[in-house]
């Protein structure tokens, strides 16, 4: 149960994580795609993912929320071959 101010949520002082892809936490920019067909983006709110997944209007944002008080940030490390191979099949 949250209640901050303008100010609180601009200095980031909310519970939880955005991981966005791209970003340590969530390197396969891939899975834009499946964000953006899941939430309708481009439907809904006009929002246009390029060929190589970058947004349109550049001025866009997305990201995975988790508003839990115990959730934490992480990087995923160098993945293996075998790994690759896996996700691919």
């Amino acid at each position: 149960d949250e209640s901050l101010s303008e100010e609180d949520l601009l200095k980031i002082k909310y519970d939880g994580i955005r991981p966005a892809p791209g970003y340590p936490s969530q390197p396969d920019h891939t899975e834009k795609t499946t964000m953006w067909n899941v939430i309708k983006a481009k439907e809904l709110a006009g929002i246009e993912l390029s060929d190589s997944l970058s947004m349109m209007p550049a001025a866009s944002v997305s990201a995975l929320v988790f508003a839990h008080p115990e959730s934490s940030y992480f990087a995923v490390g160098q993945i293996g071959k075998d790994q690759v191979e896996s996700y691919a099949g």
